[in-house]
């Protein structure tokens, strides 16, 4: 009995230390990719440096080494973490519960904030759009990661439709792209455009009457006439 006792003790103190270490394996492992997509969103992955971001995160890079392998991998599963953030964001507006109306002004209102509040993730887009969306398109679960949000936006439309709000045969892809188009166009190049038109196109004022402007355009898209 006192031996059976001692082995489930012994057991139970190697499955806490198992789970501790799986625990601190976690936090590092999220340390390094919140270091690392700063640093490529900073520098592109020709520019980002492994020993720059040991350094940063305050790490041997044989850690950076140990979990990714290398540094387009490294780079790769920040891009994924990017993209499930998003997503993820994405999903608890739940969209398909509001009004159709509704629902389309704040996925507009959604998007635009969102990249406003992450700047990294523009450059992030802008980079791996250099590279031809090589390692991102490489990522096997990379479709069924956007799937929710199409089927979510999908479902808002053909409400919207059934109501006699929106025209219909509308492509929620396309109508996704044009989204985020509008925002994305405007904040990756606001200092080329501040610098033609001659206005601060980030000041707070311009960044409202922006929204504006994109959610009337949507609207405008997608209202049945």
């Amino acid at each position: 009995m006192e031996s059976a006792r001692e082995t489930r003790r012994v057991s139970d103190e190697a499955s806490s230390e198992a789970i501790a270490r799986s625990r601190d394996a976690d936090r590092s492992r999220k340390l390094l990719l919140d270091v690392a997509r700063a640093e490529f969103a900073e520098f592109g992955l020709g520019g980002a440096r492994i020993a720059r971001i040991a350094e940063r995160a305050n790490v041997d890079k044989k850690l950076i080494f140990y979990y990714f392998r290398n540094k387009e991998n490294l780079y790769t599963e920040v891009l994924l973490e990017a993209y499930a953030k998003i997503r993820a964001a994405e999903s608890n507006l739940h969209l398909t519960e509001m009004d159709p109306r509704d629902s389309i002004r704040k996925l507009t209102e959604f998007t635009w904030k969102y990249y406003i509040d992450n700047p990294e993730f523009i450059t992030l887009l802008n980079s791996e759009n250099l590279h031809k969306a090589r390692h991102i398109s490489a990522l096997p679960n990379i479709k069924d990661l956007n799937s929710p949000l199409v089927a979510m936006l999908a479902e808002v439309l053909k409400r919207g439709v059934e109501s006699g709000e929106f025209r219909k045969d509308i492509d929620p892809v396309q109508l996704y792209i044009s989204i985020a188009a509008l925002s994305y166009f405007y904040l990756s190049n606001n200092h080329t455009l501040s610098a033609i038109f001659g206005r601060d196109l980030l000041s707070p004022a311009a960044l409202e009457e922006r929204l504006d402007h994109i959610q009337g355009l949507v609207l405008g898209y997608v209202t049945a006439t």
